[in-house]
Order: structure tokens, then C-alpha cells, then sequence
């Protein structure tokens, strides 16, 4: 099978394009080359298709093999890919996910897609600066779905925090059926916040579209942060808007092609 990889802001996943490849069962597929060791070695899957209803559609697997709802830094990618591919010489295109339908603006430079900004739609909260009891382990959060579930703690000290026990902690905990992803946060200044995240199903990666999102919507909630700020992850820099005429918010980040391959199935 032929694939590509590609990443935003390190955060990696292997691309089939299944206008070509068909892909039988991509829950376990996504487990294996997701492998570092005997795979190729990606935060999970990430299938291109073709759609009814938008330009393009897009499938997203964690690397455990769970079916994620919406990946912005994927959507990313799937932009830079259909249009470096040939498949569109449009700039503004539809994406089908789980979590509806996106809008992308592409900005190519020399006919390679650099950057794309994505309108991730309606942000929906439901906690705002509440401490939750964890197993005797009392943490504030403010809960934020971009699509996808997070679960948002601004704290200081973030290079040094235990990011694998608190976020399994909170991910697995009853109150989060779904699970969910789990997002640390330093303010650094009303237009700026440093984050770390620890995906579902994926452990900690480098860096989370939707997480930013959901960290610059927490941040307003919170009083935090402005409407435009930047989110800073150890993988690199995010642009998030949250616009106040249509609600909507809006992120804006590179998207990276880094080898075409092929891997026995």
C-alpha cells in the first residue's frame, strides 16, 4: 500500500489516498504502522476520500485504533494534499469529517500549499472553571468540544508537569464517556498561552489543532486571553481566532509533507 506522511507542527500521520488505495479495516490498520518500532510511526491514520456532500472527506484513526471525530492539524494536511496532488486547483474547499463540515483557505507558494487556515466551526463549553475531584486529585478544568472533546487546566510549570498520569487520569475518568483529550496551559499574555496535551488514544504529541482551539476558547471563557492569540506547543505555533460576529473560530498553522512510501499489509 501507498501512502505519504506528513505532519503539522510534529504532529504525524500517515496519509492514504483512497482514490487509489483501498483500505479494508482501518482501525487496525492504524495500530500498525502507527507502531514507532515495527510500523512507520505516526500519532494515526488519516484517510482521503472521496465525497457526497464537500469537496473531499476525511477519515482520522488514533493510534490505538479508535476513530477520532476531527483533527485540525490533519485537515491541514488534507488541504496541502489535494492540492498538491492536482486533485483541486481551488483555494477555498469543503472537508466532510465526523464532526461536519469544514471550510479551508489554502496558500500555496511556488504550487506547494505552505499554510492553511480552517473554520472549525462552533466552539461548545461545558464547564467553565470547575474543580473536579480525580481520585483524591482536585483539578479546575473548563471543558471545551471542537469537534472533538478537551478538558482544559491552565497551571504554571508545564515543561515539568506529569503530563501521563494526570492526563490518563482524566481521560479514562467516568465523567468522560467518550474519553477525552486532556490540555495543561500557561498563560504567557493576553495574546499568548503555552500548552502541552495528552490526545486519547494517542498519548502526548507534539501538537493538537483541535487542543489549540479549545485552549484559546478556554482562555476567553476564563478571562484569559483575547479573541486572537497564539498557542504555542512544543511542536511550534498555532494562529487561533474565535471571531465574535459568527462564533466560529478559526486556525490557522503550517502543513508539512515529509516522504512518500510503501508498507506491506
Amino acid at each position: 500500500m501507498k501512502f505519504t506522511k506528513m505532519h503539522g507542527l510534529g504532529n504525524d500521520y500517515v496519509y492514504i489516498d483512497c482514490f487509489k488505495e483501498k483500505v479494508e479495516n482501518p482501525q487496525e490498520l492504524a495500530i500498525k504502522i502507527s507502531d514507532r518500532h515495527r510500523g512507520i510511526g505516526s500519532d494515526g491514520l488519516i484517510l482521503i476520500m472521496p465525497s457526497e456532500t464537500c469537496d473531499f472527506r476525511m477519515r482520522m484513526f488514533n493510534a490505538d485504533g479508535s476513530e477520532g471525530r476531527m483533527c485540525g492539524n490533519g485537515a491541514r494536511c488534507v488541504g496541502k494534499f489535494v492540492y498538491d496532488e492536482g486533485y483541486t486547483y481551488k483555494k477555498e474547499i469543503t472537508l466532510e469529517t465526523k464532526s461536519g463540515i469544514k471550510a479551508l483557505q489554502l496558500f500555496p507558494v511556488n504550487q506547494k500549499v505552505e499554510k492553511v487556515r480552517v473554520d472549525m466551526g462552533e466552539p461548545q463549553s461545558q464547564l467553565i472553571n470547575q474543580t473536579v475531584d480525580f481520585e483524591s486529585e482536585k483539578y479546575t478544568l473548563t471543558c471545551v468540544s471542537m469537534g472533538n472533546p478537551h478538558a482544559v487546566i491552565f497551571t504554571t510549570g508545564i515543561d515539568a508537569a506529569d503530563i501521563e498520569t494526570i492526563g490518563k487520569k482524566i481521560e479514562n475518568h467516568p465523567m468522560f464517556p467518550e474519553r477525552t483529550n486532556v490540555e495543561f496551559v500557561e498563560i504567557l499574555s493576553p495574546t499568548q498561552a503555552k500548552m502541552r496535551v495528552w490526545e486519547r488514544g494517542s498519548g502526548e504529541t507534539q501538537a493538537c489543532g483541535t487542543g489549540a482551539c479549545a485552549v484559546a476558547v478556554a482562555g476567553v471563557l476564563n478571562r484569559l486571553l483575547e479573541r486572537r492569540s497564539t498557542i504555542s506547543l512544543p511542536g511550534g505555533d498555532l494562529e487561533v481566532e474565535w471571531n465574535e460576529k459568527n462564533n466560529h473560530v478559526f486556525m490557522t498553522g503550517p502543513a508539512v509533507k515529509v516522504f512518500d512510501g510503501e508498507i506491506e499489509i
